[in-house]
């Protein structure tokens, strides 16, 4: 394992029985600890009460500091709720970036029913990490295709979206590539079921190693093979450093005595 902080910026409060998915807070460290991953950035987007998901983050950040960053979430289902949470999220709960998942709403991610929740985010200047998908054959490709983030960094320009996944299967990594071609502010997360030998390498050729974030979508995937992916990819040490940490501390302007053991 290389000597550099690791930030996992992608992972999951909650389980989804359907697909084995299973939440154990001891073995998830367990894990943490096995991959070298000093902090976990952790939402729940399982219960459709939004403040539901948020409080059992804050209840799992609450329990170990040291190792959990939380990230709020919302779903324009309830657009009279949306705001209120928002602020109680990060104001009263300290969350440092939001999660929306647009699968869950059934419209695309520039749907203009997100729009006040962008427009609140665009004045806080937040990340929002979204689920980004293309070419998988799934109801995701038309709802969160990267290619539709371009025009959403172009209206908001406050915000630093994150692409959960890079677009997922090939044709949507090529997509995730050309929208952070397009926009400083956007940027590309790791983890996915679709990743073909040298995905890593081409994320970072095509959006540069200052733009690419380590994310291992646990528990419904392990951080060990996401942090794998890495430390082996073709890919300059420099890099490696920058995708398995420094780019998440620097995004989230997270201090060096946030993380454990420093």
């Amino acid at each position: 394992m290389m000597n550099t902080p690791v930030i996992d910026f992608h992972t999951h409060a909650g389980g989804w029985s359907s697909i084995g998915m299973k939440f154990d807070i001891p073995k998830f460290i367990q894990v943490m600890d096995s991959a070298g991953v000093d902090v976990s950035c952790i939402n729940c987007i399982f219960h459709g009460r939004a403040s539901r998901s948020n409080d059992i983050v804050s209840s799992i950040v609450e329990q170990y500091p040291n190792r959990f960053i939380g990230v709020a979430f919302v779903t324009p289902h309830y657009p009279d709720e949306c705001i209120n949470e928002l602020e109680r999220s990060f104001d009263e709960l300290g969350m440092r970036f939001l999660k929306i998942y647009p699968d869950y709403f059934g419209k695309p991610v520039d749907d203009a029913g997100y729009y006040p929740i962008f427009e609140w985010a665009d004045d806080r200047k937040l990340v929002i990490m979204s689920h980004s998908s293309y070419g998988t054959g799934s109801v995701s490709d038309s709802l969160t295709s990267p290619l539709r983030f371009i025009g959403l960094s172009d209206r908001y320009p406050n915000i630093r979206w994150v692409l959960a996944h890079s677009g997922n299967d090939t044709p949507g990594q090529v997509q995730a590539v050309t929208a952070a071609g397009n926009s400083p502010n956007i940027f590309l997360e790791t983890c996915t079921s679709f990743g073909a030998q040298g995905t890593i390498e081409f994320l970072v050729k095509g959006a540069g190693g200052d733009r690419v974030l380590f994310g291992s979508d646990m528990p419904l995937m392990d951080a060990r093979l996401g942090v794998a992916r890495i430390v082996t990819a073709d890919i300059s040490d420099t890099d490696k450093t920058k995708i398995l940490g420094i780019n998440a501390m620097k995004l989230l302007n997270i201090k060096p005595n946030e993380l454990p053991n420093t």
